[in-house]
């Protein structure tokens, strides 16, 4: 194997051409299929049963025509025999088929007798009956305008006051025939404008609910904003009495400087926290006035320059705010579709509801919409403020354990344990290195060694670390070879050999953590138990397997993407066929990883992720912004984010509610070892979440490690 190529060649995920399953990339290629047969110059084929009805149907309407027809026919050329010559034997062609046929043979084609271009003779009689049969057959088929021009131009008796009736007639049928066409056309006309209309009508319907639903959400904003500067000014009044009562002063220092620290933070969504400054007067006012909290300044958005002066030094709130706010306008086109869409289904979803209550609560129905359409909000909500959270990834941590030797450095896999304590790495080095998370982020980087380090026979695609017993974490390697290992004693504890081409996916289940499920080139999904040495499940598919995952909420539901483009979705209690197939990605599903028990992520080779609800088996969401054809670049899931790898030798995160890149880092590429390689070859190959956290772990196919954490 040449070093580099072919074990860059191993993270390749398997496609599906044609229905069979791709060649590993270590077996020779098989020979191509010959090109299928062309068959375009053939008429299409009618199915049998309608050219039997066709057939009939022609039959009923030229019966006396075609016999007549077929004793005219030329057997050559299979049409009515022009110029006819007789031969010796009785048969009777056309004059050039006959000549052409004896310059190549000597025989009659009717009846096989000898025959040479001195046996035929020109057939006089006939060629009269046929130019007569001709002339009737056109005059018994032809239109009666076609009969008319030829009767004129043959120049038939005709009176003068003939013509003029046939002109009155002939202009009469023009003048309705305009008429029909024009009254054809308005009616076109009509339908389509009738057509844009309601179209119109139903998208203006769609932008005034969408108003309504936004006015809504003003007023619950502001009446929020309301309460908010409320409590804060019966807070401030608390304080200033606190502060003018010498005896609480005295005793209480400690929480006076807790209140205050506690009050700027407060008073991030204003700027600089104006509102208190004003003293007794504005408070009094705007309890008087009952009115709105003060605007905030929309100045902030005229887009100054992050890092001029006043910003860079004043790394308060307000710098923040500009920056969260610039981040919304930047994705303001998926925020708006979040937005939308969220609110859209609040209001079908809760009209319902609605329906219920509107009885008892007709009098107060401002107060009671206000809370009914609070969901939608809600949920939006969340997204956006986690979602403008974080712009970047910055690098907390990093490992070169490339080895500057050789090129077989991909690490196909880096998964934390149960205990997001240790983490693991694997790859087409050969062996699994445990680290310890913590001082990997602490140490000078020339202490960062594995704490554990295992040699393994072949090259590994994928490890798993169990859910229930720390020290346990089950591999997949190119043999087909699924090993359970124990960290502690460096020891394999199982090994499954059942698989007959390389494993790509193995996993632990949540909920029954004895169990494990592997899949495979060889098309087969195998369920596992720690207990046994054979496999207790047994799923054969049609295509290479490229990643198995338990739902992590039931140790009876297992996703599978395969190399034929589809994600299926198995109860492992009735393994005959899948509960669901999901359909949608364009190439190979190289990972499928579960958000939670009902949403399943999964990414693909046509340079996509996508989102899918395993309930109401539907796609929710389609990401793009990474790139990713033929190689596994990684995929991970926490509550709100997902992030993959790519070919351009980044790690992209996206949040789950949108589809463009929340956030991104590059890989330098460090091709100090002077080898040609050129830094666009290298791709991120394997990334994990610490869990419910912004910490990532993420490693490169030159075996370059990073630790990177989501920052503002």
């Amino acid at each position: 194997m040449g070093g580099g190529g072919g074990s860059i060649g191993g993270a390749i995920v398997p496609s599906v051409k044609s229905g069979l399953p791709a060649p590993s990339s270590e077996l020779p290629a098989p020979a191509p299929i010959p090109p299928p047969p062309v068959y375009q110059l053939h008429p299409p084929q009618v199915p049998a049963s309608d050219r039997a009805v066709v057939e009939a149907e022609v039959r009923e309407d030229d019966r006396e025509a075609e016999e007549t027809d077929k004793d005219l026919l030329c057997p050559i050329c299979m049409q009515i025999i022009k110029d006819a010559f007789l031969t010796s034997c009785g048969h009777s062609f056309c004059y050039l088929c006959i000549v052409t046929h004896l310059q190549n043979k000597s025989d009659c084609p009717s009846c096989a007798s000898y025959l040479t271009t001195n046996q035929i003779f020109p057939n006089f009689l006939l060629n009269k009956l046929l130019i007569k049969a001709s002339a009737s057959h056109i005059a018994k088929h032809a239109s009666p305008t076609e009969q008319l021009r030829q009767a004129l131009q043959q120049g038939c008796d005709v009176s003068v006051k003939e013509v003029d009736i046939l002109l009155v007639l002939l202009a009469e049928k023009k003048r309705k025939m305009e008429q029909e066409e024009a009254e054809t056309n308005l009616q076109i006309m009509r339908e389509f404008l009738h057509c844009l209309r309601k179209q119109k009508l139903e998208e203006l319907n769609e932008i005034q609910n969408d108003l309504q639903y936004i006015k809504e959400d003003i007023n619950a904003v502001e009446r929020q904003r309301v309460e908010l500067y409320r409590a804060r000014e019966r807070y401030s009044v608390k304080l200033r009495m606190l502060s003018d009562d010498p005896n609480v002063r005295s005793s209480w220092p400690s929480l006076m400087d807790k209140r205050n620290s506690s009050n700027m933070s407060i008073g991030k969504s204003v700027k600089g926290g104006q509102f208190w400054l004003g003293g007794g007067a504005s408070q009094s006012r705007a309890a008087a006035a009952d009115v709105e909290a003060p605007p905030i300044t929309s100045q902030p958005l005229q887009r100054k320059d992050a890092g001029s002066g006043a910003d860079s030094q004043n790394t308060t709130q307000p710098g923040v705010a500009v920056a969260r706010k610039r981040r919304v306008h930047a994705q303001f086109n998926d925020l708006q579709e979040c937005y939308l869409h969220k609110r859209r289904y609040w209001a079908k979803h809760g009209q319902k509801q609605e329906e219920k209550d509107s009885n008892h609560v007709q009098r107060e129905g401002y107060h009671h919409h206000h809370h009914h359409h609070h969901p939608g909000l809600k949920d939006f909500q969340s997204v956006l403020s986690s979602f403008t959270r974080y712009s970047r990834l910055r690098v907390v941590a990093e490992l070169r354990h490339g080895d500057l030797f050789h090129s077989a450095n991909i690490v196909s896999s880096i998964e934390f344990d149960r205990d997001d304590e240790f983490f693991a790495t694997a790859g087409v080095s050969r062996r699994i290195k445990v680290f310890d998370f913590a001082s990997v982020v602490n140490e000078q980087e020339d202490m960062q060694c594995p704490i554990v380090e295992m040699s393994t026979r072949s090259k590994l695609s994928c490890l798993s670390w169990n859910k229930y017993t720390k020290s346990h974490i089950a591999s997949s390697d190119y043999e087909g070879i699924v090993t359970v290992w124990d960290v502690n004693t460096r020891q394999s504890i199982m090994e499954y050999e059942e698989h007959e081409k390389r494993a790509w996916s193995v996993d632990f289940s949540r909920t029954e953590p004895t169990m494990l499920v592997s899949g495979s080139d060889d098309c087969k999904v195998k369920i596992w138990c720690t207990k046994q040495e054979a496999s207790a499940l047994n799923i054969d598919m049609k295509a290479n397997i490229c990643s198995v995952k338990y739902n992590p909420g039931s140790s009876f539901h297992i996703a599978v993407g395969s190399a034929d483009h589809h994600i299926h979705y198995y109860d492992l209690r009735n393994i005959s066929q899948p509960l669901h197939v999901f359909s949608g990605h364009r190439k190979a599903v190289s990972y499928v990883k579960f958000v939670s028990n009902t949403e399943l992520a999964s990414a693909s080779t046509d340079n996509t992720l996508r989102l899918w609800d395993v309930k109401q088996n539907i796609p929710l969401r389609t990401f793009r912004g990474h790139t990713n054809e033929k190689n596994f670049v990684g995929l991970t899931v926490s509550n709100d984010y997902i992030a993959c790898g790519s070919e351009t030798n980044e790690v992209f995160v996206y949040h789950k509610d949108i589809s463009r890149p929340a956030a991104w880092h590059r890989f330098s590429s460090e091709t100090n070892e002077g080898g040609g390689d050129d830094p666009g070859s290298y791709f991120i190959s394997a990334v994990c979440w610490k869990t419910d956290s912004p910490t990532m772990l993420t490693a490169n196919s030159q075996g370059t490690i990073k630790v990177l954490v989501l920052a503002a």
